[in-house]
């Protein structure tokens, strides 16, 4: 399997994904990875609604994902995987899957989470999350769209959980 993007966005399938990112990073599959959602069969129907009819969607558990990543099935199939959160994403590399990038696109805020961006926020998990996939050499970049400017996700965490 090729990972074309690999990115951090808790409405996994949008506007964004379906107009901008699966033009620039032609995948033949879009899949969610998370165990939450996976084990969710209401959600998961909702959110695989809205897939592309030219893509195959589908949601799995972090399990599976490695499981398929490996599988000689899979060996000629181009995905774009969609993550919640990025502790999914320290799971899937510490379970074999490589993954040099991650673009960190929207995680909403709520109340036991710290604004970082207009578009992300993050607990304290996350933040632990977010520097050990630093520490694993995964490059975390911030942007919205393919159009927009990289930004060096975990240098702009750092600045602002040193202003706080």
């Amino acid at each position: 399997m090729k990972i074309v993007l690999s990115r951090i966005d808790d409405r996994f399938i949008h506007g964004q994904v379906l107009t901008r990112w699966i033009k620039v990073n032609e995948a033949d599959r879009i899949i969610i990875v998370s165990d939450e959602v996976a084990a969710d069969e209401m959600r998961k129907t909702l959110i695989l609604s809205v897939a592309p009819s030219n893509v195959k969607a589908s949601a799995v558990s972090i399990s599976k994902m490695e499981k398929a990543f490996h599988s000689l099935r899979y060996n000629d199939t181009t995905a774009m995987l969609l993550f919640e959160n990025p502790s999914d994403i320290v799971s899937l590399i510490e379970a074999g899957v490589p993954i040099k990038t991650v673009n960190v696109g929207g995680m909403r805020f709520a109340n036991d989470r710290k604004q970082i961006t207009k578009s992300v926020s993050v607990t304290e998990k996350d933040i632990s999350a977010f520097e050990k996939l630093n520490q694993l050499g995964v490059k975390l970049e911030l942007r919205q769209l393919p159009s927009d400017s990289s930004e060096d996700f975990i240098q702009l965490l750092r600045n602002e959980m040193k202003l706080n």
